[in-house]
């Protein structure tokens, strides 16, 4: 197996980017610390189409140097909107009928692993602050609550991971209806 050059990987231009058509997903990242997630956050919302990403509360935004290192270009790519209050942008979001859901640890929580995406069903994820994790008031407001299984000492992911394998399953389960 020979590895791929970078001109082999059949990049789209930020135009066709632009014009592609999205994944139904949406994106609110709910008073996020550390600019390194963030842009890991749009990258990973890059390479899967990703409809939107929402900035809430103490959430930077671009253009930040912190933010571009990790982003690679893809603050160019993806749409993005500050929005301070998540309450408000999750009331807002629920009345477009798009599906909110806290990625949380949380009673009746319900496991990523057996989440069943709906056909046309636009999906808004929320994830939360590195050591507060998503505003309790959010997860109330929110249509359901997806945990990502964990099994080992420290039931807890980096933010962007959490992104990323959420985002990951989600396309997958989507892409194959």
């Amino acid at each position: 197996m020979r590895k791929l050059k970078n001109e082999e990987l059949d990049r789209l231009e930020v135009s066709e980017f632009k014009a592609a058509k999205k994944t139904p997903i949406i994106i609110i990242l709910d008073n996020i610390r550390s600019l390194n997630n963030i842009g890991s956050v749009f990258r990973t919302s890059d390479a899967f189409l990703i409809e939107k990403i929402y900035l809430c509360g103490i959430t930077a935004q671009p253009p930040h140097n912190d933010i571009r290192k990790t982003a690679l270009g893809s603050t160019e790519t993806v749409d993005w909107e500050y929005v301070e209050n998540t309450i408000e942008l999750v009331e807002k979001l629920k009345v477009e009928s798009v599906k909110v859901c806290s990625v949380e640890q949380a009673e009746n929580a319900t496991m990523l692993n057996d989440f069943k995406p709906q056909l046309n069903t636009k999906y808004a994820f929320v994830f939360g602050n590195e050591v507060k994790g998503v505003a309790q008031d959010v997860v109330n407001a929110s249509d359901i609550v997806i945990e990502i299984p964990q099994y080992g000492t420290k039931h807890s992911l980096n933010i962007s991971v959490s992104c990323g394998v959420v985002v990951w399953d989600v396309f997958s389960k989507i892409k194959i209806k």
